[in-house]
Formats: structure tokens, C-alpha cells, sequence
């Protein structure tokens, strides 16, 4: 299969994008990438490859670019020219670490929209204590949602866990204020009607204390609280690891300790880290868009390939289309 890469995305770029090229390549000998970026900087980080391809473009989508307006102007950015090949058929599913608004204009203006799905959903997979990891959406995409919008958000989510996850009927909790069926917003309480109705496997309400303990596979809110959420627990986690680091630097007795638990501090610390699982999928769109974290290294880069590698292998978004097109589960 062929998976476009949008080479000059990212904190890093194109560095860690080429390299984590590299490992995904190593890897997985059934992919064949495309990737799209400037040639003159991308050349130092590039050696001949079979199963690679560098497509030149001139220009590059910043972070600090208007998404919609940067989209229709900027016709060579490498993120754009990824998009098409994937519209285009030249590529089964597309990877970015860049502009975050825009990539998802990118996905809904030039990929397109599952018929159906009235918006997609940004959806990266988080930690848990346990390592098993939980699937949450919306964490950006949309601001403000309907009540059929988290209804389609947690069908998305269960098929993406069960596919791509190998995960069992998968249990769907609706974010809210407390798990009583009576408690939240109109929203999350006409949600929460309605999902009781729909074709999946729905464990009612979960408090935000208790995601990071599995207390679901799938987690449904809308963008803008989901998207706080994310950000607190990146803030928590660092700011967790920040303060150890401390305590193990405060005298000669804390360091030798530190130097004894190292390995497992950094465990800890890899475990913590959502990146480890790929990036956060667009789901709701024709094909596989996976948005890279901003500040992805190689590794990172990797697992989001091998994630987009995935989705295509097991269908997921036809698989999407065809559950809400005949309104069952698959």
C-alpha cells in the first residue's frame, strides 16, 4: 500500500519525519511512501529507497497559517499535494505532524467526507494505567457538537477499537460531570438517550478522574472539552515528570536512587506518552488522515505510519461508511 507523508509538518521537520520514514520502512515491507516536501532540505536526511518516493513542492503550510485560507492559496504546499495524491488514488491514507486546522481542512476539502458523517472527529488514542490505552473524540475538530454528533463519534470510535485495536465489543462511556444517567448538560443528557439506542456496546457516563484508569475503550465529547482534556493531561504528565526530576536532584542521596530506577523511571515516562501509539486519526473522512504530534521525533513518526498502515488494512473507513450507510455495526 502506498501512504503519502507530508515531509516539512512539524516541530522537527524534516529530520525526524524522514528518519521516522526510515524506521517505518524498515518495518513494514508491504508499504511504499510518498513523500512530499522541498528536495534541497529534505535531501541530507534521504538515501535511495525502493519503496520511496520524494515528490518535490515548493511551498510549506506554517503553524501559524490561516488552515481554510492557507488550503485554497498555497496549491504546492507539501500537506495540500499529499492530500490530492490521496484523493487522487495515488495513496491509500496520508500523515502529517503539521498545522493541525489546516491538515483537517485538508481532510474534509480535498479527501472528503464519508457520506453520512455529518463531521469528523480528531480521535488519538491515550494512556491508561494499565498500557491498554482508551480512544477519545472529539479532542479539537469541532467546537460545539449535537447530541447525533457524539452518536456518530462513538459508532467511528468502536469500530476504530475494534478493527485497528483488536478490541472485543468495545466498551463506549459518554464524558460527563458524574456517571448518574440524570447528571450534565442538555447535550450529554440527550446524548446519552440516544446513545442507549445505538448499535454499540454503550457503558453510560464516565468522569474525566477516571479515564486514565480504562474505564472505557472509547470516550465521546465534544471538541472543545475534549480538547481541555487532552491538554491537561499533557500538562499534568509534564509537569509530574518535572517535579520527580526535582526531588531526584535535590541531594546526593535522592540522585543515587534516581540512577537505580532509572530504567524504570523511564518506562514510566514511555508508557505516559500518547504518542507511543501513533497520531490522532480524522475519522469520518473517505480515507485514513492521521495528524502527527507537532513535536513528533522518528519513533513517533513511525507509529503514526504503522497506524495509517492499519486503518487501510482493515478497512476502517469503508467499514465506517457501510455502518452508517445500513445502520448496524460491523
Amino acid at each position: 500500500m502506498k501512504i503519502a507523508v507530508d515531509a516539512m509538518g512539524g516541530d522537527h521537520a524534516p529530520k525526524e519525519i524522514v528518519e521516522g520514514i526510515f524506521l517505518a520502512l524498515e518495518q513494514f515491507d508491504d508499504i511504499h511512501i510518498l513523500l512530499f516536501g522541498h528536495e534541497e532540505k529534505v535531501k541530507p536526511f534521504v538515501k535511495p529507497h525502493a519503496r520511496l518516493t520524494v515528490i518535490h513542492t515548493e511551498q510549506k503550510i506554517e503553524s501559524d497559517d490561516e488552515p481554510v485560507r492557507a488550503i485554497r492559496r498555497k496549491k504546492d504546499a507539501s500537506m495540500v499535494r499529499m492530500a490530492e495524491a490521496v484523493k487522487n488514488g495515488e495513496a491509500q491514507a496520508c500523515v502529517s505532524a503539521g498545522n493541525t486546522g489546516a491538515l483537517m481542512a485538508a481532510g474534509l476539502f480535498i479527501v472528503g467526507r464519508i457520506e453520512g458523517i455529518d463531521r469528523p472527529a480528531l480521535a488519538p488514542t491515550l494512556p491508561t494505567i494499565d498500557g491498554q490505552g482508551f480512544v477519545m473524540l472529539d479532542l479539537g475538530a469541532n467546537s460545539d457538537a449535537k447530541p447525533e454528533h457524539l452518536v456518530q463519534f462513538a459508532i467511528m470510535g468502536s469500530i476504530y477499537a475494534a478493527k485497528v485495536r483488536g478490541i472485543d465489543s468495545p466498551r463506549i462511556g459518554l464524558l460527563n460531570i458524574g456517571t448518574e444517567e440524570t447528571k450534565g448538560n442538555e447535550l450529554t443528557k440527550t446524548a446519552f438517550n440516544q446513545l442507549k439506542e445505538a448499535p454499540i456496546n454503550f457503558v453510560g457516563n464516565v468522569e474525566s478522574r477516571d479515564l486514565l484508569s480504562g474505564v472505557a475503550d472509547v470516550v465521546v465529547t465534544d471538541g472543545f472539552t475534549g480538547n481541555m482534556v487532552l491538554k491537561t493531561i499533557e500538562g499534568t504528565a509534564a509537569s509530574f515528570f518535572s517535579m520527580l526530576k526535582e526531588v531526584y536532584a535535590s541531594s546526593t542521596k535522592s540522585k543515587i536512587s534516581a540512577y537505580l530506577v532509572k530504567d524504570d523511571l523511564r518506562g514510566l515516562k514511555k508508557k505516559m506518552d500518547y504518542t507511543e501509539y501513533g497520531g490522532a486519526a480524522l475519522f469520518g473522512l473517505k480515507a485514513p488522515v492521521i495528524k502527527a504530534h507537532g513535536s513528533s521525533n522518528a519513533t513517533a513518526v513511525m507509529n503514526a505510519i504503522r497506524q495509517a498502515r492499519t486503518m487501510v488494512e482493515f478497512d476502517v473507513c469503508g467499514t465506517i461508511h457501510s455502518t452508517i450507510a445500513g445502520g448496524k455495526t460491523q
